[in-house]
């Protein structure tokens, strides 16, 4: 073996330039796939830290009558705990709901993301403190202690990792008594997933939990239906007898409270839930990778097959002094898998930039990429990349050497004869697959740059560019003082043309889901039933600021404050849907059941596409926030010159006002608009990214595989020339070689892409994937270029000397 190592590395020194294409050939396509087997390591195939995790459910709420949700819907309290004392699926039920605060510094605060939970939270998770411990029974209650277990992150960023925080109290905001530290929880725990808490500024599933609080259980709130229910199945339980279990209980539970009527549970393995964002853009990647490792490990065996084909005399010399066929397909294999070795090595180490890379560029994107890491899992997936790519692309060439009559060979002439049929027919084959497969990737590389650009078209209906954005919060002092002053004086700033708070800036997510009636319409008889729409609060100029014109009536006045009549502001759509034939002006609304104050109909303005610039615009209501207060809300600031250079100006005005303020998310509509189309956008770039190296690499095989073939076949072309071939001849048979090979391979891959596109289906907008004009463009561009690399062979053959080709041979 250690004999065939150093011959093998010999042979390879000796052709340093087919090595070095081999090893970059096999080392782009391994680096690609072990890249992307990083990201899907770490966001999809690492468990949860909770104590068997694949037995954890979440158990959201569905409608009856299977239409989709207007909104998402917690559960009552009434219900879920029924379940949790009756229930013979489950081991325990817990349940929790997301909150946000405000950690209050002198120097300006800190936000904090946490979650509300019950007692039986933690047990049901089987999460243990490392430090202190959790909530005792007489902690919880309708009046809960003011007590909190921190994250283990927080614990270190905010308090230095201080080991004496057990018994200590902090200063949050909304809170009478600072609550005292009881625990803190172990590293890596995040959120679970609170739906109806989504539209909210600070949301985010995927951040670390920085505290934990006992949840309130209030004997009047029962029936509110905002809790997010967790659960353990017991042993041997299957998720669809849980589910069967609940059903029936839910329906129980409806027939005695009208308002439970409607909805029903559902139930959804924790991981499963947890995976479905990451799945769907980074399973379809892991495919494209996979397809560029196959058009490289393609591109490295037509290598290696032609390459035997200029050393058969040497493997039929060797045959014929005693080498045995197993010794001989060792040899070949070494060779092979010293290749791909080196190509895996060299591919880990491309991997391990491309993690980076993907990691600066797809925050985003892809959920916990902040748990990405590489290491020894990395190296081993490319050890067995390289593996397979050797078995792949070295086993049929071996095979082929070890089977080679060396009594034939010896008489078929010098070293440089002609390939067989056999031979040449693989070698269309290979190259016709490498050109279908980069085909595909072209084809959908193209469709979601078609869709970036179809996006960039739509008309968003309100202004992006020159507008600043910040999260601000007063925690602490008079709420309306502190907005009235910061509003004055950030619009006496030099370059700000108007300023303005708004609760709901577009696509953000933010808005407040709220149940509606309105004048004219039927009452519901459901609660499923309820009309259900997004509600935004913004104060005064805020739609003059986005560029959204009054159609009709006023926009908000300074006066429409909390002792004031209560007013609205709706789009054009709410008003056609709801008031086709009537005015919508004067008209009234009841936000959460007409028992209610009602709310008066002041203005119309223009439709925006604020949830996603995929959708058209859907009915909203824009309340004034002095009447509809936000804790947390924006400060939109529209300048005459590049938004960013007053950043630092606001920031010094509003802690001038209260230098507690929280100031946080700093950015341009632009940047917001850029986060809301991130996994397009990363999808885009990755897919083309691929599309480019594997065209390259199909470039560069069909450019050497034509090259090794003119190179194999000199005898014949000088036969040819001898016996009266023009130039224009041996030209016209390489270059019709090379055109048949790339119009296979163009015809195979549009019936590919046609297949392989519709994963990409979520991704696109105003394209289908059988999208015509994508198709055929893609296949005309690559072919063009593709034929440009058939021209150097083609003008090589044609230029070999007939009386020195044979002279040599």
């Amino acid at each position: 073996m250690l004999q065939d190592l150093r011959l093998g590395l010999r042979m390879l020194r000796k052709q340093p330039g087919f090595t070095l294409i081999a090893v970059l050939t096999l080392a782009l396509g391994i680096g690609a796939t072990s890249a992307v087997f990083s990201l899907i390591r770490g966001v999809l195939l690492t468990p949860p830290p909770y104590r068997q995790p694949q037995r954890l459910v979440l158990i959201p709420t569905a409608r009856t009558d299977g239409r989709q949700m207007a909104q998402p819907r917690g559960w009552p309290a009434a219900q879920w705990m029924e379940w949790q004392k009756d229930a013979k699926s489950f081991a325990a039920i817990a349940a929790y709901d997301w909150s946000f605060n405000f950690l209050v510094l002198n120097d300006g605060s800190v936000s904090m993301e946490g979650m509300w939970v019950t007692r039986d939270y933690f047990r049901v998770l089987g999460l243990q403190p490392v430090m202190g411990r959790t909530f005792l029974e007489s902690e919880t209650g309708a009046k809960p202690a003011p007590v909190i277990v921190l994250g283990y992150e927080m614990w270190q960023r905010k308090f230095n990792g201080d080991p004496n925080i057990v018994g200590k109290a902090i200063r949050i905001s909304r809170w009478e008594t600072p609550p005292k530290v009881i625990g803190v929880m172990p590293p890596g725990i995040r959120f679970l997933p609170s739906p109806a808490n989504a539209q909210e500024p600070n949301y985010n599933v995927n951040a670390l939990v920085d505290f934990w609080i006992p949840a309130p259980s209030k004997p009047t709130e029962l029936k509110a239906a905002f809790w997010n229910v967790v659960g353990r199945l017991r042993d041997g339980t299957t998720i669809r007898q849980a589910q069967a279990e609940l059903k029936v209980a839910a329906a129980s539970e409806a027939q005695a409270e009208h308002d439970f009527e409607g909805f029903t549970p559902e139930v959804h393995s924790l991981t499963a839930e947890m995976n479905r964002d990451g799945s769907r853009i980074l399973w379809p990647l892991l495919g494209a990778a996979a397809l560029v490792l196959l058009i490289a490990c393609g591109n490295a065996a037509a290598l290696l097959l032609v390459r035997g084909l200029q050393r058969q005399q040497e493997y039929a010399v060797r045959a014929a002094l005693g080498v045995g066929r197993v010794a001989l397909l060792r040899q070949v294999s070494t060779e092979s898998l010293l290749l791909a070795l080196l190509g895996g090595a060299l591919g880990v180490g491309l991997a391990l930039g491309a993690v980076r890379l993907f990691k600066l560029i797809g925050g985003h994107a892809i959920p916990r990429l902040d748990a990405v890491t590489t290491g020894w899992p990395v190296l081993a997936f490319g050890l067995m990349s390289a593996v397979f790519a050797a078995l792949l692309a070295g086993l049929f060439p071996a095979l082929r050497a070890s089977r080679l009559d060396p009594m034939q060979v010896l008489k078929s002439a010098g070293p440089k004869s002609s390939a067989g049929r056999g031979e040449r027919r693989l070698l269309r084959g290979v190259t016709l697959v490498q050109t279908a497969l980069t085909l595909a990737l072209l084809v959908g590389a193209g469709l979601l740059i078609r869709t970036m650009i179809n996006i960039s078209n739509v008309p968003s209906g309100y202004s992006i560019s020159h507008i600043l954005t910040m999260s601000v919060t007063a925690v602490q002092g008079d709420w309306v003082a502190f907005h009235r002053r910061a509003l004055e004086r950030v619009s006496a700033l030099p370059g700000v043309q108007y300023a303005a708070f708004a609760w709901g800036v577009p696509l953000t997510g933010n808005n407040w889901p709220a149940t509606v009636d309105i004048e004219g319409q039927p009452t519901a008889s459901k609660e499923s039933d309820r009309i259900s729409l997004p509600l935004r609060a913004v104060t005064e100029d805020y739609f003059k600021l986005m560029g959204l014109p009054i159609f009709d009536g006023r926009d908000f006045r300074s006066t429409d404050i909390g002792n004031a009549p209560s007013v609205a502001v709706v789009n054009q759509a709410l008003a056609d849907r709801y008031f086709p034939k009537a005015h919508a002006i004067g008209k009234k609304l009841w936000l959460n059941g007409r028992q209610q104050t009602s709310t008066e109909i002041v203005g119309v303005v223009a439709n925006g596409r604020t949830d996603d610039l995929t959708r058209a615009g859907v009915p909203e209501i824009y309340l004034p926030l002095w009447q509809a207060r936000a804790f947390s809300k924006h400060l939109v600031i529209r300048t005459a010159a590049d938004p960013r250079s007053v950043m630092a100006a606001v920031q010094r005005e509003l802690r001038s006002v209260d230098p507690t303020v929280a100031v946080q998310n700093v950015k341009t509509l632009q940047e917001i608009r850029g986060d809301s189309l991130a996994s397009r956008t990363f999808a885009m770039q990755l897919l083309a990214g691929f599309a480019v190296v594997g065209s390259v690499l199909t470039l560069i095989g069909i450019y050497g595989v034509l090259s090794l073939s003119v190179a194999s076949r000199r005898r014949e072309f000088a036969i040819r020339s001898a016996v009266g071939a023009q130039q224009r001849d041996i030209r016209n048979l390489i270059f019709g070689e090379g055109f048949r090979l790339i119009a296979g391979g163009v015809i195979s891959g549009v019936a590919a892409a046609l297949v392989l596109s519709r994963v990409l289906r979520s991704f696109l907008f105003e394209v289908e994937p059988t999208d015509p004009v994508t198709l055929v463009g893609v296949a005309l561009l690559f072919a063009g270029v593709a034929l440009l690399a058939c021209w150097p062979p083609t003008r090589r053959a044609a230029k070999i000397d007939s009386v020195e080709a044979l002279r040599y041979e």
